[in-house]
């Protein structure tokens, strides 16, 4: 049962933020663009619900969340494509720039309280009073909006202009060059992609019943490691398949960090292991493909040291 609690825990937290992850993945695989504005977006689409959920409007929160994602990406895009500022610099400047519109947004406090107000989950909880789904109305919510997103992004990214975002991050010159503007592509691509961060920030705080001003602090090395650890899984496969792998590569984040929890592990270690993650997610692929040179370096070592010759 213990470790059920735990799966449960992974699964609800990890499907909410693999919609960070699915972010990313139109951000950073499709469209080539590292977007380090994440973590303010995620804070911000949490500071836009809470505020609009407070005011009585549980459900209208979630297009708010998302309308603040895709104005926050849309800054990003502009000053990467009109204004000549580098793409990574972009991001860090926006995010700078978002701590300080969060604050305002939450009025002027770094901590907001959700424990009286009705959100997505308590009404759906509310519905399914009496039924044997009523615990797991957490993990309804969160795969409604992963199975959406999903299904979005597929049908999305087979159109034309999915096609022509793809294009543009695998070649920008020969996008130019058939006649369609890489800005447009840039700009439609990071909004999209910020309003799926808004939403992941939405369900997050309601879930959780508060938003304080750090909760998207390293949501985007979060993200990241689940992609990378997602594209292990279905690294070539098509879109839809890619990204039921980057949802997975988010459970089994989420998974490590809740076991890492349950072991009482200091919470200010957990940047540390996410630091590591990342690094195993990244190096791993290029360490495999090394194995076969260390393992004849070492037998050639091994040969060599007891006086036989290799040819």
């Amino acid at each position: 049962m213990t470790f059920l609690s735990l799966a449960q825990t992974a699964m609800e937290l990890g499907l909410i933020s693999s919609l960070t992850v699915l972010a990313l993945f139109l951000s950073y695989s499709m469209l080539n663009v590292c977007d380090l504005s994440t973590d303010g977006c995620f804070t911000l689409g949490a500071a836009v619900g809470a505020v609009v959920a407070l005011a009585g409007h549980p459900y209208l929160s979630l297009l708010a969340a998302m309308g603040a994602g895709v104005l926050s990406g849309f800054v990003v895009a502009l000053l990467q494509t009109k204004m000549g500022v580098d793409s990574l610099l972009a991001g860090i400047v926006v995010n700078t720039g978002l701590y300080s519109i969060n604050i305002a947004v939450m009025g002027n406090a770094s901590l907001l309280n959700l424990n009286r107000t009705e959100t997505v989950f308590t009404k759906l909880k509310d519905a399914l009073t009496g039924t044997l789904l009523r615990e797991q109305y957490k993990l309804i919510v969160a795969v409604v909006a992963v199975v959406l997103v999903i299904a979005f992004l597929s049908v999305f990214l087979s159109t034309r202009l999915g096609l022509a975002i793809r294009a543009t991050g695998n070649n920008p010159d020969m996008v130019r060059s058939s006649s369609i503007d890489p800005v447009f592509t840039t700009i439609v691509g990071l909004c999209v992609a910020n309003a799926f961060t808004g939403l992941s920030g939405c369900l997050l705080a309601q879930s959780q019943k508060s938003v304080n001003i750090d909760i998207g602090s390293g949501m985007v090395t979060i993200a990241l490691a689940s992609l990378l650890i997602g594209n292990a899984f279905a690294g070539r496969g098509n879109i839809p398949l890619r990204a039921c792998g980057a949802v997975l590569g988010a459970f089994i984040f989420r998974l490590v960090y809740t076991i890492a929890l349950r072991f009482q592990m200091p919470a200010f270690m957990l940047k540390l292991v996410s630091s590591v993650i990342v690094v195993l997610a990244i190096a791993g692929p290029y360490l495999k493909g090394q194995m076969p040179e260390w393992k004849r370096r070492m037998l050639h070592k091994s040969n060599t040291s007891d006086g036989t010759e290799v040819v």
